[in-house]
C-alpha cells in the first residue's frame, strides 16, 4: 500500500536531486514526493517539477523549517526524509527507512552508513551525548539527516532549523518515547563542508544538545509532591525532634534569592511594584515568575552561587545527621534552587514551586505544589501556608507536629515556626545556627516552644 511521503528540503540542488527523486520514486511505497524548496536561485525547482515531485516553496530559509513544513503537507502516515545533494542512494532507500516503521516495531529510524562518521561527530556531538544522553550514543551517526517516522509522532516535534535539526530530532524522540531504530543504509557519499562550516555545525550543533540537556535537567527535579509521598526514612526513636525543616531566604542562604535574581538581571522595580501591589501570595508568586521568562538554569544556578551560604550551616547539617534527624527545605522559591540546594548539602527533601521550562529557558509560568494549601491534615486557618506542608510531612511520617523543628526568617514562616514543636525565628546575620544542633545533639526534651535568634 502506498503510504510513505518523501520530503526532500532543497536549496540549490540541480545538479542532483533529480537522482534524487528518481530513487525516491523507486518504490511501492512511495505515495508522494514532495520537495520543499529553500528559494533556490538555480535551477533546482524546474529540474524536480520535471522529475515528477511536487514541489512546495518553503516560508522561511533554513532545513528545519522546509522539514517541518513537509510534516504538515505530506499525506502519508510514514515521512522519510532524504537530502537533496545524495545521488549515492541505494536503489531501495525508502523501502530501507519505512520497511521498519511498516513492521510496527518502530517509530523513529535513523539511518548510518558505510562511512567513517564525520568530524563533527566524533570530537563533538558523541563526547556531547555521552555526558547528556548516554542512552543515545549507540547510535553510530546521531548526525545523519537521513530519518524516517510515523507522521504522529513528527507532528508533535519542533524542528531546530539550522545545523542542530538532527540531533535535536533524535534526543526529541527519544523524550517522546519513540522507539528508535538505526539502520544502515549501504554506502553514502557525502559532500565534505569547509572548516568554517564545521565551526558553524559545530555551534549550531552544541546549542541543541545543551537547550535539551538543560531542559532534562529540569524535567529531572521530582515533583515535591512525589517527594514528599515517596518519604520513606528511618527515623530515630530516641530523638525529641526528628524532622528539621529550613526556609531558604535569609536562613540558608544570607539573602533572599528572587530579590538578587532583580538586582542581577535589572527587575528590581517591577519586583516592587509587584510586592506593593499583589497581597494574595498565589497571585504574586505567579507574576513574580513573569519575571523570570527567558532564563536558562545555568542562568539561575549563577545567581544562587552569588549569595553567601549563612555561617555554620554546614557545620549545623553535620550535626543534625550525625543525630539522625531527616532534613529538609521549605520555600516559597523555586524547586530548581532549593534543589541544588539539597544536592549540595545531601539534604532528605525540599518542597518549593515549580517554575515551567521550554527548551532550556523558563516560560514565566509557575506551579505551585498543592501542599502549600489547605488540605484535612491543615492546622492553620490560611487557604496557603507552609504550615500546611510541615504538616503533610509529618502526616506522611507518621509524626505530631511536636516532633518537627523550623528554622526560618520571615512573617510566611510564622505559622510553621509557632506550630511546630520546637521553632527558630532566625536572623541570617547572626552567626547563631549552631544553637539548632545543640538543642538536638544535647537531646533535650522541650515542650512545643518558640526560640528567637536575633
Amino acid at each position: 500500500m502506498k503510504n510513505v511521503s518523501v520530503v526532500i528540503p532543497a536549496w540549490n540542488e540541480e545538479a542532483t536531486i533529480s537522482e534524487v527523486i528518481r530513487k525516491a520514486f523507486n518504490s511501492n511505497l512511495t505515495k508522494e514526493v514532495l520537495v520543499i524548496d529553500d528559494n533556490s536561485t538555480d535551477n533546482t525547482v524546474s529540474v524536480a517539477l520535471l522529475s515528477g515531485a511536487c514541489v512546495i516553496g518553503s516560508t522561511e530559509q533554513g532545513k528545519g523549517i522546509s522539514m517541518q513544513e513537509g510534516v504538515k503537507l505530506a499525506t502519508g502516515d510514514y515521512l522519510v526524509f532524504l537530502d537533496a545533494d545524495i545521488p549515492t542512494y541505494p536503489e531501495n532507500i525508502v523501502d530501507l527507512m519505512a520497511n521498519p516503521l511498516l513492521e510496527g516495531n518502530t517509530d523513529f529510524v535513523k539511518s548510518c552508513f558505510d562511512r567513517q562518521a564525520g568530524r563533527v561527530t566524533e570530537l563533538l556531538a558523541k563526547p556531547l551525548l555521552d555526558i547528556y544522553f548516554p542512552e543515545l550514543n549507540q547510535f553510530s551517526q546521531p548526525l545523519s539527516g537521513i530519518v524516517a517516522g510515523k507522521r504522529s509522532f513528527l507532528e508533535n516535534i519542533i524542528f531546530e532549523n539550522d545545523y542542530g535539526v538532527d540531533i535535536g530530532l533524535l534526543i526529541d524522540m527519544y523524550h517522546a518515547s519513540a522507539r528508535i531504530t538505526e539502520v544502515n543504509i549501504g554506502y553514502v557519499e557525502n559532500k565534505m563542508k569547509p572548516l568554517q562550516s564545521l565551526g558553524n555545525m559545530a555551534r549550531e550543533v552544541t546549542r541543541a544538545i545543551m537547550n535539551r540537556a538543560e531542559a532534562n535537567m529540569a524535567c529531572l527535579i521530582t515533583p515535591h509532591q512525589s517527594v514528599i509521598s515517596a518519604l520513606r526514612v528511618e527515623l530515630n526513636p530516641t530523638l525529641k525532634h526528628k524532622v528539621v525543616v529550613f526556609d531558604m531566604d535569609r536562613t540558608i542562604l544570607a539573602d533572599s534569592f528572587i530579590q538578587t535574581a532583580a538586582r542581577h538581571f535589572g527587575f528590581e522595580k517591577a519586583l516592587r511594584k509587584i510586592a506593593l501591589e499583589y497581597v494574595n501570595p498565589v497571585i504574586r508568586t505567579k507574576e513574580i515568575a513573569k519575571l523570570m521568562k527567558g532564563r536558562t538554569i545555568a542562568e539561575i544556578i549563577e545567581v544562587l552561587d552569588m549569595i553567601p551560604i549563612t555561617p555554620d550551616f554546614e557545620q549545623t547539617i553535620l550535626a543534625l545527621k550525625q543525630k539522625g534527624c531527616v532534613i529538609g527545605i521549605v520555600s516559597d522559591s523555586y524547586s530548581l534552587v532549593t534543589n541544588h540546594l539539597m544536592h549540595r548539602f545531601q539534604l532528605d527533601f525540599t518542597m518549593a514551586n515549580d517554575l515551567e521550562f521550554w527548551r532550556g529557558h523558563t516560560t514565566g509560568e509557575v506551579k505551585i505544589p498543592s501542599a502549600f494549601f489547605r488540605h484535612n491534615e491543615a492546622k492553620c486557618k490560611h487557604d496557603y501556608c507552609k504550615n500546611h506542608v510541615i504538616t503533610k510531612i509529618a502526616a506522611t511520617l507518621g509524626l505530631t507536629l511536636d516532633e518537627i523543628m523550623v528554622i526560618g526568617d520571615g512573617e510566611n514562616d510564622m505559622c510553621m515556626v509557632q506550630k511546630a514543636g520546637l521553632g527558630f525565628s532566625f536572623c541570617a546575620s547572626h552567626p547563631a545556627l549552631e544553637l539548632v544542633a545543640d538543642v538536638v545533639l544535647r537531646e533535650r526534651s522541650f515542650e512545643p516552644m518558640l526560640v528567637y535568634v536575633e
